[in-house]
């Protein structure tokens, strides 16, 4: 009897370490080593909402209203854009931004001379500034796999030209098993194009970086255009390059007008060279009339001088196809002649394509010269020349 009660007792101990051992394995995830199968149960229906701290339900909530203010923003825009191509009698599917900053200078005329209080609209993502998108989900975890970085964007973008880089390193190398060669016609030429400067990287990727990691930047792509086959990821080395036309485009071309002969003229006032100040106006089509103060280009009588004055046109490609008529005052020959110029170059940009403008501004005939005299010092001999020093 006292065995059979022992046996029983025994039978009762394994059905409990049984049944642990199927609770354990009900909720592990993970397979013991020893184990062939393992036997996992569904999870109840009902299961505990993670809390989301409130911290995280404000980032988010600020993160819903923007999204919310910019398509509200960016519905006005589309609104506004199709009736002013309305009343332009233009289609407004082909409306371009340049489109509307006509029609607002047409039908909104305004004598202001400061830009900024001038009426104008613009895009909502030029007019308000970028702000990133949502970081992390409801339970807090972010989307980015570098965010801990704390510039996630920026070493995204390293990790990326990195990446292009080591493209273009296997394409080399396959070419040149082949025993073929880089295509010199296309290239990449840097001329007329520059890095984006940092304030505008910034912007681009809504971070702020530091110069060393601008320089690092500026290295990796010189290091991914220096490639032989860059011309393969020239969509993506673009993105990052800065045309220098745009300066010359920033200028305001004047238009030209009608005279009493119907001829087409360009008057630039203030043309300043050291002391001396112009007057020039440009008309065309002439014949390479040129009127000095009532006097032809024997009005200077140095030849560097008539040299300086029918540079612009000769380069311009003009000469004796225009008229130039000035007024000049002050200074000498030399002050003079480079006033003239100088209010030549800028009249002629009314009648040349914008190649020719950009050629001009790169040759330095739209730079204005601001050098002057340097005065006399006390203690010294001129403006730069020392009294010579004798030590006895």
């Amino acid at each position: 009897m006292a065995l059979r009660v022992l046996g029983l007792n025994l039978i009762k101990n394994n059905i409990n370490l049984l049944q642990n051992a199927c609770r354990i394995n009900a909720t592990s995830t993970t397979q013991a080593p020893y184990c062939n199968q393992v036997t996992v149960h569904a999870a109840p229906a009902a299961v505990q909402k993670q809390k989301v701290s409130k911290a995280m339900k404000a980032y988010l909530e600020r993160a819903r209203e923007n999204d919310e203010f910019m398509k509200t923003q960016d519905l006005d825009f589309q609104i506004g854009k199709r009736h002013l191509a309305n009343m332009m009698g233009a289609d407004p599917e082909t409306f371009t931004q340049q489109d509307i900053d006509d029609a607002i200078s047409y039908l909104f005329p305004s004598g202001l001379f400061d830009k900024r209080a001038r009426p104008a609209m613009k895009s909502p993502d030029e007019v308000f500034p970028a702000r990133k998108a949502a970081e992390f989900d409801e339970t807090g975890r972010p989307f980015h796999s570098m965010f801990y970085t704390g510039k996630p964007n920026f070493f995204q973008l390293l990790h990326d030209i990195v990446e292009e880089t080591n493209k273009l390193y296997d394409l080399e190398e396959r070419m040149l098993r082949r025993g073929n060669k880089p295509d010199e016609n296309q290239k990449i030429e840097m001329a007329g194009f520059q890095m984006l400067p940092k304030d505008q990287l910034e912007v681009k990727l809504v971070e702020t970086i530091a110069d060393i990691e601008y320089s690092n930047f500026v290295s990796s792509m010189e290091r991914l255009i220096a490639s032989p086959f860059s011309y393969k990821s020239k969509n993506f080395i673009e993105r990052y390059l800065k045309p220098l036309i745009d300066q010359s485009k920033q200028l305001e071309v004047p238009k030209p007008k009608i005279d009493e002969q119907g001829r087409q003229y360009i008057t630039t006032y203030e043309c300043l060279r050291k002391t001396a100040r112009a007057d020039v106006t440009v008309r065309m089509p002439g014949t390479g009339k040129i009127n000095i103060n009532g006097k032809d280009i024997s009005y200077f009588d140095v030849e560097q001088c008539r040299e300086q004055l029918l540079f612009p046109l000769q380069f311009s490609g003009l000469l004796g196809k225009v008229d130039v008529e000035a007024n000049v005052a002050g200074g000498g020959s030399s002050g003079q002649s480079g006033a003239i110029r100088w209010g030549i170059a800028m009249s002629l940009r009314s009648f040349v394509d914008q190649e020719m403008i950009e050629s001009m501004r790169l040759a330095g005939l739209l730079t204005r010269d601001y050098r002057r005299r340097e005065r006399k010092k006390f203690g010294q001999e001129g403006a730069r020349r020392k009294y010579t020093w004798k030590k006895r």
